[in-house]
Order: C-alpha cells, then sequence, then structure tokens
C-alpha cells in the first residue's frame, strides 16, 4: 500500500542575472567625472563584477583619470577639505583637474581658508600647522601671590 512517486512540479528557481548599472552610476561608484571616461565606458551598462574587475586591476586610463583628473564635485570637495555647499557657494566648477585643486591649495584664497576652517576646524591654517593644533594666545596670567581678596572673607 505504498504510493506512487509522484513528480515534482513546484517551478525551479531562476538562475540569478548580473545586476546591470548605468555608467553613470558606475562612474560614480569609482569617483570618476562621467564625460571625461571613455565613449565604451559611457555607452554600455556594466555589470557588478566587470566593475570589481576596473577596482582590483583598473586600466590605464581609469588609473590616469583617478590621478590627473577632471574630477567630479565630490572628489574635488574632498580633496580640498570643504563641503560640496562651499564649492557651491565660491562658484568654483563642478569638475576640476588635479593641477587646478593644487593650485587653489597653494594660492589658498580666502573663501577657501574660510570654508576648511567651517568644515573642519583647524584646517584653514596655513601649511605647517598641525590639524586641530591652535597657535597660543596671549592669556591673563593669574597671580598666584594674590590673595588680598582670600584674607578679606576670612
Amino acid at each position: 500500500m505504498t504510493d506512487p512517486e509522484r513528480e515534482d512540479r513546484r517551478q525551479q528557481p531562476k538562475p540569478k542575472k548580473e545586476q546591470l548599472l548605468s555608467p553613470a552610476t558606475a562612474a560614480k561608484k569609482l569617483g570618476l567625472y562621467l564625460p571625461a571616461t571613455p565613449d565604451e565606458f559611457q555607452a554600455t551598462p556594466i555589470t557588478r563584477t566587470e566593475m570589481q574587475a576596473l577596482n582590483d586591476s583598473p586600466p590605464e586610463w581609469l588609473t590616469t583619470l583617478r590621478r590627473d583628473g577632471p574630477h567630479p564635485r565630490d572628489e574635488v570637495s574632498r580633496r580640498l577639505g570643504v563641503s560640496n555647499s562651499a564649492l557651491a557657494r565660491a562658484g568654483v566648477s563642478d569638475h576640476m583637474t588635479t593641477t587646478e585643486i593644487r593650485a587653489l591649495l597653494d594660492e589658498r584664497p580666502e573663501w577657501l581658508v574660510a570654508e576648511r576652517e567651517k568644515h573642519a576646524p583647524g584646517t584653514g591654517r596655513p601649511p605647517g600647522t598641525a590639524v586641530g593644533e591652535r597657535p597660543a594666545s596671549v592669556s591673563s596670567t593669574i597671580d598666584l601671590d594674590d590673595d588680598d581678596d582670600a584674607d578679606d572673607a576670612r
């Protein structure tokens, strides 16, 4: 009295498809300015596996873009040590090369010093000053021998 074996009619799971990222999303995740990337990168979606391969062994064009730029606003603000809003307030372009960023850091315009001080106190100081270190201020010295007030209270 055994039942005959039944055929398994459950739906079989579908093989997983590789997730595709748009060129804009891939560029953002790689920290790149999309218009500066090669045409083939801009034209085709990229898989997560290809993205990992680009990070693990970057091609020459990726290495050059990361080193020399142009860099997107997020990277420019990170390298300058200010917020994205600070760049907008200063009227700085959406993308800059490494050379332009270095020139700004060397010339240290007033807006950059002020914005760096807002973003991270102590970083608006001239080069050579440690971050967070404040110059010694002239403070009033307390005369420990002056205890006349203490004698009056007795």
